[in-house]
């Protein structure tokens, strides 16, 4: 197994903010009015915590650097009239290839920072400032896992999961959360919706609450069992494609190989291109694909 490529240095070194070239304009940065107002607040109370990605010029342009990565966090950095920010040394003169790998912090990891801080002693207001977010905000998120199940937080911890979806995981016992997060693990959708379906679906002997009511009241009881019905039926069909779709990848990355040991015997080429030409094209063009 080959070693992975890292695609910057390891040391960071300090820069004036004049050195660095952005290769794009932020002209209106209040369009993310939520980000950027987070990053203004984050580098007044606590400083710069991800390094600026810069890429140093060649021959004629000694000393300056080309941003890679970190466009809002230097327009900030400008506006707060600070005059120099630690770098990471880019290995190559590309944006794409860093942007393209950043795992952006999930809302669990997030969770998990900010419980980490309270408990260290960080008082609960100034983290709510390097957040720019309200007490409210602060509090809801030091409560986001209860009634989560440690092994469903464990799936999902690097998920781009909401916090109203995680409200609906709650409706819902343990072993329900599971079955349910190993479903939107599946489909790579994490969206409210798609946990309300999904709730619908659920038994009543697995929710926290069955008295309580699925959806909202103008759906009629027929409606309801219905969609219950229905959910439950999509369900289990889901699970059988999938099975088969596991089973069916090994059949067809069997038979690739097999192909591809074929066309590697001259002789068999030969006999084809003579009486199946037709069957040889095919053959060629599923040899070639990258994989199944």
């Amino acid at each position: 197994m080959s070693t992975p490529i890292i695609g910057f240095g390891k040391e960071r070194i300090r820069l004036p903010l004049d050195r660095i070239l952005p290769v794009r304009v932020i002209k209106d940065p209040e369009k993310s009015v939520s980000r950027y107002a987070s990053i203004v607040s984050s580098i007044r109370e606590i400083g710069v915590i991800e390094p600026l990605m810069v890429y140093p010029q060649k021959k004629g342009n000694e000393g300056f650097y080309l941003l890679m990565d970190g466009h809002l966090r230097l327009h900030a950095l400008r506006e707060l009239r600070i005059a120099e920010v630690d770098c990471l040394i880019a290995i190559e003169d590309e944006s794409f290839t860093y942007n393209a790998r950043i795992s952006r912090l999930s809302p669990i990891q997030e969770h998990a920072m900010i419980v980490k801080a309270v408990k260290d002693g960080v008082p609960a207001e100034r983290i709510a400032a390097a957040l720019h977010k309200n007490m409210k905000d602060i509090k809801e998120r030091l409560n986001l896992l209860i009634g989560i199940g440690q092994e469903t937080v464990d799936m999902l911890k690097d998920k781009q999961i909401g916090q109203s979806t995680l409200q609906i995981l709650r409706r819902v016992k343990p072993l329900r959360q599971i079955e349910i997060a190993e479903l939107m693990i599946s489909a790579n959708n994490y969206s409210r919706g798609y946990a309300e379906a999904l709730l619908l679906g659920t038994p009543k002997d697995m929710l926290v609450d069955p008295a309580a009511p699925r959806l909202r009241a103008r759906v009629s009881r027929e409606e309801l069992a219905r969609m219950e019905m229905e959910m439950e039926t999509l369900e289990r069909d889901y699970k059988v494609a999938e099975d088969k779709y596991s089973e069916n990848m090994l059949n067809l990355t069997v038979l690739l190989g097999y192909v591809r040991k074929l066309l590697g015997n001259a002789k068999i080429v030969r006999f084809l291109n003579t009486r199946h030409a037709e069957m040889l094209v095919e053959f060629e063009r599923i040899a070639a694909s990258e994989g199944v």
